[in-house]
């Protein structure tokens, strides 16, 4: 007996299910969220193909507890299939008949333990990145009224708590109270990006491939969660180099004519 194959694009509110009985018959159909969960979990297990977006692991594990096989696409192989105009009904039979084609490349669906540090770690990359640009921002007004502080993010902020008295003297009031209420926000986001290096510490050191890859000289506890939680279950790839490109390490290949060249990714 043949696996019914869909193709799903999804959104936030409107979803385009794409399929083909096994008579032979066609089906695009439009379904809201509850609608669609309630049609798949009536309906025997089949492949259910979706672009790898961001939503797209979260419905994975949905439809692999009713019962399906979900594929992951990446968007770039669905677009040269859809052969119309773009609307919700083209994407959703692009991505069935991208589904279809032999040794088509799929993306591995994560699991909620492996979001969750993805999330964090693009929480604490927010922080680091705020608080660079409020000590740049600080450094920059300064200097502005001749005062010069050292490089560096710690030396430089602990010279102007070190110099705050000598800020007050030369830096204007209306703007020295901002001053000391920028550096309260510098140390709200240290405390912030403290306690957001403890809990993927906390994960990292239960994660048993977590540990194997800290045992690596160079590679320390936030290269080695974030490597774990992007990349899953290694036997996912066949070969090292295939993991190397799906991390973005390895150049890309263009070649015509029986040339091959490697650029930059």
């Amino acid at each position: 007996m043949n696996t019914t194959t869909y193709g799903l694009d999804i959104a936030k509110t409107v979803f385009q299910l794409y399929w083909v009985e096994p008579s032979g018959k066609c089906f695009n159909r439009r379904f809201s969220r509850a609608k669609l969960l309630e049609f798949l979990a009536n309906r025997e297990s089949g492949r259910i193909a979706l672009e790898a977006c961001g939503s797209a692991h979260w419905w994975a594990r949905q439809l692999q507890a009713l019962g399906h096989e979900p594929v992951l696409l990446h968007a770039r192989y669905v677009r040269p299939f859809v052969q119309t105009n773009k609307t919700d009904a083209a994407d959703a039979k692009a991505i069935w008949t991208a589904a279809q084609q032999p040794g088509m490349p799929i993306v591995a669906p994560k699991t909620e333990s492996q979001q969750c540090v993805l999330g964090l770690h693009a929480m604490r990359q927010l922080r680091v990145k705020m608080r660079t640009m409020l000590v740049n921002q600080l450094r920059g007004t300064l200097f502005e009224f001749g005062i010069r502080i050292r490089p560096g993010l710690r030396a430089g902020l602990q010279e102007i708590v070190q110099r705050m008295d000598e800020l007050e003297q030369n830096v204007p009031p209306m703007l020295f109270e901002f001053v000391r209420e920028q550096l309260q926000s510098i140390e709200r986001l240290d405390q912030e990006i403290a306690r957001l290096d403890q809990r993927i510490d906390a994960w990292g050191r239960q994660n048993r491939a977590c540990k194997t890859i800290l045992a690596i000289p160079g590679i320390g506890m936030l290269t080695a969660t974030a490597m774990i939680a992007t990349i899953g279950d290694a036997h996912t790839f066949k070969s090292g180099r295939q993991l190397a490109a799906y991390l973005g390490l390895v150049p890309k290949q263009t070649g015509t004519g029986g040339k091959v060249w490697l650029r930059q990714s």
